[in-house]
């Protein structure tokens, strides 16, 4: 499984807004995507307009071919994007460890 980690800045003010827009674009576009098999979305508390979203693939292609590439990743922008203050840093991860 890998787990793309995307570090998010939006404009100040927009909290509320943008969290029921990334809700949306997760349930409704990322969740239905091939290879998804989850996600967590953290907001920051000294940073209220950072967020740190976790998805869950089962392969990096999943989310950089398959999803990125297709009209879904254009809906998934429409939503979130003008929230943006800056692109997101996005990575991948593959899990070393866990506990329970």
């Amino acid at each position: 499984m890998i787990l793309e980690l995307a570090d998010i800045r939006i404009h100040a003010g927009q909290q509320d807004a943008f969290d029921a827009a990334i809700i949306k674009g997760l349930t409704e576009v990322i969740a239905h995507a091939k290879g998804f098999r989850g996600y967590k979305v953290n907001k920051g508390i000294e940073s209220p307009e950072r967020y740190v979203l976790m998805i869950f693939w089962d392969t990096l292609e999943n989310h950089t071919v398959d999803f990125r590439q297709s009209d879904a990743f254009v809906a998934w922008r429409t939503i979130v994007g003008p929230f943006f203050a800056s692109a997101p840093v996005v990575e991948h991860f593959d899990l070393l460890g866990k506990s329970a």
